[in-house]
């Protein structure tokens, strides 16, 4: 029997997801939700003629889905997922999963409580290439020293976007929970304190709002990982995409020297390779092993990604899959996030 599906939000992402629930036999779309009526006939006019709504309770109670992909700005998620549990709908959210810890939790429990599966978009978790990251990475011994970046010179439609973002979230927070999760995968350890600087350099955004920050994070094993992003016309696209990690035996790194712009959505998840790097040294104190070169460059595009996000909420409905862990990751990394935000804010180390 197909799983029904409602997509709310008709952007980039959700039409990657919506092309994702199109070609899987297993799902069905039942409409396409969005607050503007250009993305949704767009949409649906391209995958064949879907239903289409303005209003998502409207949609959601006509269509009464089986599940809920939600793909809209981030201050709309939590009343959204909540709506959808509550109409006994399975949920896809991107993250982050809400604007506070005590609402990400709520949720949690609350599907917990509906018996629903809720999947958070964490799409670098169904990344092979970066799965091969985080493995390599954990190889290295420890402490793991970790510097992740994703800065994005932004015009146009993109930079609108941001400015949209930014009435809710940092460029920290909202790309933030990507990278601190990756860093809790790799260390596999508890983080304990946060701090952040920040910088507002536009008057096109709030007073109390900055478009670039850094975090620092400390984990208990000894860790410690920095995560950068700024977005708009003013950024520098040099080193704006680093991805990097050290440890006691060596390091290993995301190079691609195709690197396109940095406001490239496909270009965010995209790795060319790994380059590894092996500390040891030989008896002349030269390095006892050469570098070596992971080719990943035959890694799925942005559509092919989130097909394997869908794939994956497919699977953890059909198999009734144990998503207690993913869920915790998720309200963790949040809170790291948010507690890089408070830092920022106050001048002063969080301790977690």
């Amino acid at each position: 029997m197909k799983i029904r599906v409602l997509v709310v939000g008709c952007g980039n992402m959700g039409t990657s997801h919506a092309r994702a629930y199109h070609q899987l036999a297993d799902f069905e779309i039942v409409g396409l939700v969005s607050r503007k009526p250009e993305s949704r006939e767009k949409l649906a006019a391209e995958l064949g003629g879907y239903p289409t709504f303005g209003d998502y309770e409207k949609a959601l109670a006509e269509t009464k889905p089986d599940a809920v992909s939600i793909n809209t700005y981030p201050d709309t998620h939590a009343d959204y997922i909540r709506a959808a549990l509550n109409a006994n709908a399975h949920v896809f959210v991107e993250k982050p999963l809400a604007l506070t810890v005590e609402d990400a939790q709520n949720l949690v429990d609350l599907a917990r409580e509906k018996g629903k599966k809720m999947v958070v978009g964490y799409i670098l978790r169904v990344h092979p290439a970066w799965t091969k990251f985080v493995d390599t990475a954990r190889t290295l011994g420890k402490p793991l020293v970790m510097r992740m970046n994703l800065n994005q010179q932004s015009s146009g439609d993109t930079w609108y976007t941001h400015k949209q973002l930014m009435n809710s979230m940092s460029p920290i927070v909202d790309c933030g929970v990507h990278y601190v999760d990756v860093m809790c995968l790799m260390t596999q350890s508890v983080p304990v304190s946060v701090s952040a600087i920040g910088a507002r350099l536009t008057d096109e955004i709030d007073s109390k709002m900055y478009n670039y920050g850094q975090l620092q994070v400390r984990f208990k094993d000894g860790s410690v990982g920095w995560y950068e992003a700024g977005w708009g016309p003013m950024m520098s696209e040099t080193a704006f995409f680093v991805k990097d990690v050290i440890g006691p035996k060596g390091c290993v790194s995301i190079v691609d020297e195709a690197k396109g712009d940095s406001d490239s959505v496909d270009d965010h998840s995209k790795t060319g390779a790994l380059k590894l790097h092996h500390s040891m040294l030989d008896a002349d104190g030269n390095f006892a092993k050469q570098d070596e070169f992971i080719d990943t460059s035959d890694e799925p595009d942005h559509d092919g990604l989130c097909m394997l996000e869908q794939e994956y909420f497919l699977r953890a409905i059909q198999d009734d899959a144990d998503l207690s862990d993913h869920l915790r990751d998720a309200v963790n990394s949040l809170r790291i996030v948010l507690a890089a935000d408070e830092s920022f804010r106050t001048g002063k180390t969080v301790m977690l």
